[in-house]
C-alpha cells in the first residue's frame, strides 16, 4: 500500500518532535546515573555525603574526573623517579671518584716569579709583551689549578682574589727590596686576619749571604701566617718541612728568554771552547780567571768580555751577544760572585753549554757542609764540571780539545735533558708540597 507523501511527512515530523521531547526530559528532569567510567564519588572527611535537591532527593557529591589510565601513570611516574634517583647517585659516585682539584693564586712581585711561572711551571702569559703593566695566566699542575698575576699594575687591593690559597713571590736580596716585600707581607697578613686567605706560601730570592732574619717572624712556626717558604741559596733554614730550597734560575729581570732546544742547538759545531762575559771585581777570583786565560793563551779560544762595573740591565745588543756566546761555546765559565750560585749556571744549561763552576763557599751565613755550596743542584745530579781553583782550567780545556764532535754532541744532549728533567722535578715538588700543606685536611 502506498503511503501518501503528506502522511509520511507528518510521520517524520512527529518522530522528530517525540525524540526532542525525550531528549529534553532526560537532560532536565531525569535523575542522572553516573558511570564509574566517567565519574567517581569522592567523600571528604567532615563534608556532606551528598547534596539535597528540591523534593528531598539526595544527589551524590561529584569530584574530579577519573582517569582510566591513572594506575599506569602512577607506576610510570614512580619508575621515572627511581631512574632519576639512580642516575643522581651515579653522577654522585662519578664526582666522588674524580680527583679533587684545588685553586691557588700566585702574585709575582719579584722577577724570579717569571722563572717560576714560565720556566718551571711552563705557564702561558698574556699579553706576551714583556714590558706590559699587567700580565696573567692559568695552568693545571697535578691537582692544582694555578693562576698567576705579575707586572707593575699588580698592586695591593687590586688583584682579583677568588680563592683562599696564595703564593707570594718576593725579593729579599737587599734592604730596599726587603722594605717593599714587607709591605706586601703586611697586606697579605690583613687578608689572613679577615679570613679572606687561609693558606700562604712565599717564594723568595734570598740574601746572597743568607741573611734572611727579617722574614722569620712571618713564618707560622714562629707565630706568623706563612705556611711555606721556598728560599733561594743554601740557607741553613732549609728543612724540607716548611722551608725548601729554590733554584735561582735565569735572569728574567734582564729579559733572558725561555730557550726551546732544537736540532741545531744540539748538533752544531761550536767554534769556541769556552766563554765568560761578566763583571771582574777587584781582588776576586774572577781576576785570577782572566789572568789564567791570558797567560795560557786560551783567551784566543774562548769568548771573553770583561767589565769593571756591574750593570743591572742588558741592552738588546748585549743580550744578543751574550746568548750568541752561550750558543757557540762548549763550556761556560762560572766564577763565584757574592754567592756561588749565579744566573750564568742556568743560562748556560739553557744552551747546552756545560758550566765550569767554581765550587767554593762564599762569606756569609749560608749552610756549610759536604754538599755545599750548590747543594740543590748537586742533589739533582747536575752534570757540571766543578773546580776549586781556576788554575785547573788549562788542563780541563786541554782535555776538551781531544773530544770528538760526537762526544760533544752527546754531552750537550745529556745536559739539556738533565736541565729539562730538573725543572720538571721542581715543578712536581712545588705542586706536591703546596697540596700536602694547604689541602691535606680538605
Amino acid at each position: 500500500m502506498k503511503i501518501p507523501k503528506r502522511k509520511l511527512f507528518l510521520l517524520i515530523i512527529f518522530a522528530y518532535v517525540a525524540f526532542s521531547l525525550y531528549a529534553a526530559y532526560n537532560v532536565f528532569f531525569s535523575t542522572k546515573v553516573i558511570s564509574r567510567v566517567h565519574r567517581v564519588v569522592k567523600k571528604e572527611t567532615g563534608a556532606p555525603s551528598g547534596v539535597v535537591r528540591d523534593g528531598g532527593a539526595v544527589a551524590p557529591f561529584l569530584a574530579d574526573e577519573w582517569n582510566p589510565w591513572e594506575d599506569e601513570q602512577v607506576e610510570y611516574n614512580s619508575a621515572l623517579n627511581k631512574k632519576r634517583e639512580t642516575f643522581k647517585q651515579y653522577v654522585g659516585r662519578i664526582d666522588k671518584s674524580k680527583p679533587k682539584r684545588y685553586k691557588v693564586q700566585i702574585w709575582g712581585k719579584a722577577a724570579i716569579g717569571l722563572y717560576l711561572w714560565e720556566h718551571i711551571l711552563e705557564g702561558p702569559l698574556n699579553p706576551t709583551d714583556k714590558v706590559a703593566q699587567w700580565r696573567e695566566g692559568e695552568l693545571q699542575s697535578g691537582k692544582i689549578d694555578f693562576s698567576f698575576y705579575t707586572g707593575p699594575a699588580v698592586v695591593q687591593g687590586h688583584v682579583p682574589l677568588d680563592m683562599n690559597s696564595l703564593v707570594l713571590v718576593l725579593n729579599g736580596r737587599e734592604q730596599q727590596k726587603v722594605s717593599y716585600s714587607t709591605r706586601w707581607l703586611e697586606h697579605v697578613q690583613s687578608l689572613v686576619q679577615s679570613r679572606t686567605v687561609l693558606h700562604v706560601a712565599v717564594v723568595m730570592l734570598g740574601n746572597e749571604r743568607c741573611n734572611n732574619d727579617w722574614i722569620g717572624p712571618y713564618l707560622k712556626r714562629n707565630g706568623g701566617f706563612v705556611d711555606l717558604l721556598f728560599l733561594v741559596y743554601d740557607s741553613p733554614w732549609v728543612n724540607d718541612k716548611d722551608v725548601f730550597q729554590w733554584p735561582l734560575g735565569v735572569a728574567t729581570y734582564r729579559q733572558f728568554p725561555m730557550i726551546r732546544p732544537n736540532a741545531q742547538l744540539i748538533t752544531s759545531n761550536r767554534p769556541y771552547l769556552c766563554n765568560f762575559l761578566g763583571t771582574v771585581y777587584k781582588n776576586s777570583s774572577r781576576e785570577t780567571l782572566m789572568q789564567v786565560l791570558k797567560h795560557s793563551g786560551l783567551d784566543k779560544e774562548c769568548i771573553t768580555t770583561a767589565r769593571e762595573k756591574w750593570l743591572p740591565q742588558e741592552t738588546a745588543d748585549s743580550l744578543r751577544r751574550y746568548q750568541t756566546a752561550l750558543a757557540q761555546s762548549e763550556l761556560t765559565l762560572c766564577p763565584v760572585g757574592i754567592n756561588t750560585e749565579c744566573y750564568r749556571i742556568y743560562e748556560a744549561c739553557s744552551y747546552g753549554s756545560v758550566p765550569i763552576v767554581e765550587d767554593v763557599l762564599t762569606p756569609g751565613t749560608c749552610a756549610a757542609g759536604p754538599s755545599s755550596p750548590l747543594r740543590l743542584l748537586k742533589a739533582a745530579g747536575a752534570p757540571f764540571i766543578f773546580i776549586s781553583d781556576w788554575k785547573e782550567l788549562p788542563a780541563i780545556l786541554e782535555r776538551e780539545r781531544g773530544m770528538s764532535q760526537e762526544q760533544r754532541v752527546d754531552r750537550r744532549r745529556r745536559l739539556l735533558e738533565w736541565y729539562a728533567s730538573f725543572r720538571q722535578q721542581m715543578k712536581e715538588r712545588f705542586a706536591e708540597v703546596i697540596e700536602e700543606t694547604f689541602f691535606k685536611s680538605v
